[in-house]
């Protein structure tokens, strides 16, 4: 076990160990941390083993403090295997990552972060409570909730744009059990909530209200390095699933097609080609908000567009937090130059790279995106083909493979359970429906699939609402120092 030391992508002086840099979450200059080093390892290590094992690996290489059984305890509440590969034809494979208690990928770091943040507390004799903060655009907001529900020394306190995440997803959020749990409806959108969440960790008024309470902060979104790193251990167990079951040899390249808003689920991707898996391409999906589309394609990142609300929430994002990271990478660990363009983010919404960079990121990644037109359209052509069921954001990913007709093994990385968008899956399917999503819903869909509904899905529309806030963006750091920082 190496204890990888992290800086920040705005300060390469910054020189933290991994349980710092997990209890901290961000940096206090405002960016995010990274591995000074990435280790390298060998695929075939990870040939034979059960998930949690492989996950065992990646985690020890990443986290100097004691590891040992947080993956084990993390995946024993998952339902069946926690991230299976499904053949559905020649060269077209699905990564299942919605097998966990809130049924989207999220499942996958967040069950295993709030294990990651103990154990990083006790190692540096940090008795503190910890108040983690989350903005979500839907799934990450139940995931935290649900993996930090009643854990000793923590809270947690989630901000939702009230109008932009589905009614399960909202449900969900609100009905959360738990003495430690909190979820805020906001105003504005997923943008909105994530800047002023960030701005929350550099509030020095807030950060002293809640020292003298003895509590701290951190998140729980990908900005912190311990969501981002349980990531990297799917790309790892997907291609040696792939080898141990024939479908490709060791050595051989793949693709991965990666429905993704806030770009950090195909960075765990990009990180595990760093580290040697044996990778073609990393294909970016987007929704009609194609930001990263266009930034692959021209090089100009510019949030000066119109925000689509789109059928896949999730990804209605124009801010994608974790392409700093990349942007870090690409400009060769040039913290002062990646600290420049996330200031003129902030100050003119914009900002380039230069030709240089664009041709690294389009080495590595190729890019598409989907409508809500094309993504039903997906949903349709899966089912009617396959008779396999998808939601709405991997149709996006989908549609990209489509088009790159898998000429080579791809793997269609699939983030949520179809049920947890059940309207617009319905109507994909050619069902006639109307308004959002009820339980008499989920069962009609049953009926009409034959893919089971989860019961805690079906089981949000009877719960009891705890949480009904609604505030606006502008108010998070007041409301979070009145509930957090007044006791």
């Amino acid at each position: 076990m190496t204890d990888i030391k992290y800086t920040s992508t705005r300060d390469t002086s910054v020189d933290v160990d991994s349980a710092t840099a997990v209890i901290n979450g961000i940096s206090a200059d405002g960016g995010l941390y990274v591995p000074k080093t990435f280790p390298k390892l060998n695929v075939s290590d990870f040939f034979g083993l059960d998930y949690v094992k492989r996950a065992d690996k990646v985690l020890s290489e990443f986290f100097g403090f004691d590891t040992s059984g947080i993956a084990n305890a993390a995946y024993s509440t998952f339902d069946g295997e926690p991230a299976p590969v499904v053949k559905l034809d020649d060269n077209l494979f699905v990564l299942e990552l919605w097998h966990g208690r809130t049924h989207a990928f999220k499942d996958m770091a967040l069950s295993v972060l709030p294990h990651l943040l103990v154990r990083a507390k006790a190692d540096k004799g940090e008795s503190a409570e910890t108040l983690v903060l989350v903005a979500t655009s839907g799934d990450t907001g139940k995931a935290a909730l649900e993996g930090f529900k009643d854990v000793a020394g923590t809270q947690v306190c989630v901000f939702y744009p009230t109008d932009g995440v589905s009614k399960v997803q909202k449900l969900a959020m609100q009905t959360q059990g738990g003495d430690n749990v909190c979820s805020v409806g906001i105003t504005g959108n997923f943008d909105d909530a994530q800047t002023a969440v960030k701005a929350a960790f550099s509030d020095e008024s807030l950060k002293t209200a809640l020292k003298a309470n003895n509590i701290s902060m951190s998140s729980a979104n990908s900005i912190n390095i311990g969501r981002l790193v349980p990531q990297i251990a799917y790309y790892f167990s997907a291609y040696a699933d792939l080898v141990d079951s024939g479908e490709i040899k060791n050595g051989e390249e793949i693709d991965f097609v990666v429905p993704t808003g806030n770009f950090g689920n195909i960075l765990a991707g990009y990180y595990a080609k760093k580290m040697g898996l044996p990778v073609n391409k990393l294909v970016c999906a987007s929704n009609k908000n194609n930001i990263l589309f266009d930034f692959i394609t021209t090089g100009a990142y510019d949030t000066n567009r119109e925000f689509f609300k789109t059928e896949s929430q999730s990804m209605d994002i124009l801010v994608s937090s974790n392409l700093e990271r990349l942007l870090f990478e690409m400009s060769g660990g040039d913290a002062r130059l990646t600290a420049q363009r996330m200031a003129e983010l902030k100050s003119t919404g914009r900002y380039n790279v230069s030709a240089e960079e664009i041709e690294r990121i389009r080495d590595i990644f190729a890019c598409d995106y989907a409508d809500d037109e094309v993504a039903e359209d997906a949903i349709a052509d899966m089912f009617d083909e396959y008779g396999y069921l998808i939601d709405t954001h991997t149709a996006t990913a989908y549609a990209a493979a489509r088009r790159r007709e898998f000429l080579r093994p791809t793997v269609v990385v699939s983030t949520a359970n179809p049920y947890k968008f059940a309207p617009a899956v319905m109507s994909a399917l050619g069902e006639n429906v109307s308004g959002e999503a009820t339980e008499k819903m989920l069962c009609d869909m049953e009926e009409l699939t034959a893919m089971d509904a989860p019961d805690s899905l079906k089981e949000v529309f009877d719960a009891e609402v705890r949480f009904n806030d609604v505030i606006s963006p502008s108010g998070i750091i007041g409301y979070v120092k009145e509930k957090y920082g007044n006791k």
